[in-house]
């Protein structure tokens, strides 16, 4: 809050990306007009997070309520010309690409950025005693190359099938504008 105030104060634009799991701090960043845009991010469906605790023991259990809440205050803040800009985005993975369709009904008109995923192999679950340095690259590399990016004409039939326009953003293209495929 006090940076987003300090800004302000400096003349500058505001902007952030968020999941959403803190709406009433993002509701009084709209409140006192310190925020210019928000980019509230799906990694996952609404769900994703429920009923999932951390080693912080931080409980995610109300993360599709916050989530929903903070979408509502958006929503109704650039409906309103208290937010100048709003944008849901979807990292996209395979493994969430049934609840894409599902989330660009529910925000209707909100502008919409697909943007493409990329699985971080951090370390391998398991790792044989006997593994050597060389071994254990290897074997990230290869799980790497099976969970891949999808790529931009794969964004773009999923945005097919959602009938209206949006951003799609990969590392190849950067950003582009698809209002999709005639006759779908």
């Amino acid at each position: 809050m006090e940076l987003a105030r300090y800004s302000k104060g400096i003349n500058l634009d505001v902007g952030i990306q968020t999941n959403g799991l803190f709406p009433d701090v993002l509701g009084q960043l709209i409140e006192e007009r310190l925020v210019n845009k928000v980019a509230l991010d799906f990694k996952s469906r609404f769900e994703g997070y429920s009923g999932q605790k951390e080693k912080s023991g931080f409980n995610y259990e109300n993360y599709e309520r916050n989530v929903r809440k903070s979408f509502n205050i958006c929503k109704n803040a650039y409906a309103r010309n208290n937010l100048s800009e709003f944008e849901v985005v979807i990292t996209i993975f395979y493994e969430n690409e049934v609840y894409i369709e599902e989330i660009s009904g529910l925000i209707g008109k909100v502008p919409l950025v697909l943007q493409q995923g990329e699985h971080k192999i951090l370390r391998l679950p398991t790792i044989p005693l006997n593994m050597t340095e060389g071994e254990y690259r290897e074997k990230k590399r290869q799980l790497q190359e099976d969970y891949h990016p999808l790529t931009l004409d794969e964004i773009k039939r999923i945005a097919d099938k959602l009938g209206r326009k949006v951003r799609i953003r990969t590392r190849e293209v950067g950003e582009i504008i698809y209002k999709g495929r005639v006759g779908l």
